[in-house]
This record gives structure tokens, C-alpha cells and sequence, in this order.
């Protein structure tokens, strides 16, 4: 067997003691925390005998000690089976399935976003360092930096759906939706802006950051120097020699954005209302759907340990230097 195969093999077989830890720490955290799914149920009907509640616990299986409940749900893992969601009255890999595509797509146009705007303009503030167009994009990318995720799409909201009115502030598509291919894909994107703008942002500033900072270690250099004295011009020496070899510390920072990006899309998917895993996760815990909490940490942990895997790979394919072993 290959090298490069063996080592994906190895990768992947570290995935299950790493989600096992992940989800056992969860668990123990989420069965730390005060009153469960029968105490909100209590609460939302304005009261209930304590024979009562004792009966839902015992039809919802919550009346078992905890370690048993654990070794239950490991068993229902191994069998590739999530759980129940008594809440929303739907298995958990149902559920999750339904939500996945929408926060997949706001993750990646998010990251797209990011990318290639940090990208250009970090190259663009290195390339004009310490001139006004620099520290015009610092100051931008400072302020980017600091300000939290939900004020941006909050603001971003009052200017673009209130005030202007031209884009929606909530939702994902028309309700009913919209007839034709093109007509819905325009649509989905004009719902689609402003959330992928917000959750962008933040991540904006990184890159701006990160890549004026490599490109700028790029440029001190011999083979720049050498590079120039050859005569080669100034874009052809950002793009092809600066550029290309400040990408890997990008590539790294990409594969955690993808990773964390699950964090910020609860706040806004609960600003805007995007029917995805964020904001099922949002909804999740003040049910105490744990159950349902569990399943969305375990399929965000894969995702974590599948992007850290896949820069990896990238490193090798960018760098001939790198070599990927088993």
C-alpha cells in the first residue's frame, strides 16, 4: 500500500478516539448543568406534579444513572445510530441532515468571501507597506478584528433590510419559494448576503493580517532581490514568487476557519434566523435536547479533524518539500 494511502488510513482511524473524548466531555458537561428536557417541558406548561414529571423521566428514559445513559448511547454509536430527538419528535441524524446543507453552504460562501477579499487585500497592503492604502486596510482589518460577530449583523441588517430595504433580514428563502432555477438561485442568494457577510467579516481581518505579515517575509528575501535584478516586474513578482509561497500559513489558517466557523454560525443563525445546525444546536440547549446536542458535537468534531486532515494534505501538494508519511 502507498505511502500517502497508509498515512489517510492512520488519520482516519484517529477520528474515533478523538470524537469518543469529544462527546464524553459534552456529555459530562451537559449532565452537569441544572434541570434537563423534563424541567423545560415542566416550565413551558406552567407547572407539573412531581409524579408526573417522574413519569415523562421514565418515558423519555431519564430516570437511568448517567453512566448507564452514557454506555446506552455508545452502544446506539456503534450500531450508527444517534439517538432520538423526544423534542422534535424525529431521530437526530434525520434532523441533522435536514440542517446540514444550509449550514454547509453559509460556511463555505463565508469562507469564499473571507478568502479572497483577505487574500487581495492583505497582498495589496503589503505590496503598498507604509503608505496610506496600508494603513487604510490595517485600520479596517483592526476594527473587523474587534467587532463582534451579532453587532455586525445587526448593523448590517438596519442599513441593508430596514433602511435601504434591499436585501431580507431573516429566513432563507422566499416562503413558498420562487419558480424557475435561476430565479430561486437568485433568491437563495439575496438571503444568503447578508448572513455570509457577517460570519465573514471577522475571518476578513485574519487574512488581511496573516497574509501581509507572510508576504511581507516573503519580500526580504534573496531570491526576490534576485528576482528583481533579473528584471521581472513588480505583479509578476507578487503573484507568482511573494504570493505563492505565503500560502501555506493561509492554507492553515483556512482549515481552522472551517473548523470554528460552526461557532460563529450559531449567533448568526440565530440573528437571522438560518435554518441550520447552528441554530439547531441554539435551540437544542435551552430544550436540553441532549440527545440532539450530542450528535451536532460529534458531527462538528469530524468536521474539525477532516479539515485538519485535509491541510495537511494541501501542505504536500503546495509544498514539494513536505512529504506526507505513514
Amino acid at each position: 500500500m502507498p505511502a500517502f494511502a497508509k498515512y489517510l488510513l492512520r488519520r482516519l482511524a484517529q477520528l474515533l478516539p478523538v470524537a469518543l473524548v469529544i462527546v464524553f466531555s459534552a456529555y459530562l458537561l451537559l449532565r452537569l448543568a441544572p434541570g434537563d428536557m423534563v424541567d423545560v417541558m415542566a416550565g413551558e406548561a406552567g407547572a407539573a406534579t412531581p409524579e408526573y414529571m417522574a413519569q415523562l423521566r421514565q418515558q423519555f428514559d431519564l430516570d437511568a444513572p448517567d453512566y448507564v445513559l452514557f454506555g446506552r448511547y455508545l452502544n446506539n454509536l456503534a450500531h450508527l445510530d444517534l439517538g432520538y430527538s423526544f423534542r422534535n419528535s424525529l431521530p437526530v441524524a434525520e434532523l441533522i441532515a435536514q440542517r446540514v446543507p444550509a449550514t454547509l453552504s453559509l460556511m463555505l460562501v463565508a469562507v469564499a468571501i473571507a478568502a479572497v477579499l483577505g487574500i487581495g487585500l492583505g497582498a495589496l497592503a503589503a505590496r503598498y507597506r507604509g503608505r496610506w492604502v496600508d494603513e487604510l486596510i490595517s485600520t479596517v482589518s483592526t476594527i473587523g478584528f474587534a467587532t463582534p460577530v451579532f453587532w455586525v449583523g445587526l448593523l448590517l441588517i438596519v442599513v441593508f433590510s430596514i433602511h435601504l430595504r434591499w436585501l431580507p433580514s431573516a429566513g432563507m428563502q422566499t416562503i413558498g419559494g420562487v419558480d424557475g432555477f435561476w430565479a430561486s438561485l437568485l433568491d437563495r442568494a439575496r438571503y444568503m448576503a447578508l448572513p455570509a457577510l457577517s460570519l465573514s467579516f471577522f475571518y476578513l481581518s485574519i487574512y488581511v493580517r496573516i497574509t501581509r505579515s507572510a508576504m511581507l517575509e516573503v519580500y526580504g528575501l534573496d531570491f526576490i532581490r534576485t528576482a528583481r535584478a533579473k528584471g521581472i516586474g513588480e505583479l509578476r513578482i507578487a503573484l507568482r514568487h511573494v504570493l505563492r509561497n505565503a500560502l501555506l500559513p493561509l492554507v492553515t489558517i483556512t482549515g481552522l476557519q472551517l473548523g470554528s466557523l460552526m461557532g460563529g454560525s450559531i449567533v448568526v443563525e440565530t440573528v437571522f434566523s438560518w435554518p441550520g445546525l447552528g441554530r439547531l444546536a441554539f435551540d437544542a440547549v435551552f430544550q436540553r435536547d441532549i440527545n440532539l446536542l450530542l450528535g451536532i458535537f460529534l458531527c462538528s468534531s469530524f468536521l474539525v479533524i477532516l479539515m485538519n486532515l485535509l491541510v495537511d494534505v494541501l501542505y504536500a501538494l503546495l509544498d514539494p518539500r513536505i512529504e506526507v508519511r505513514s
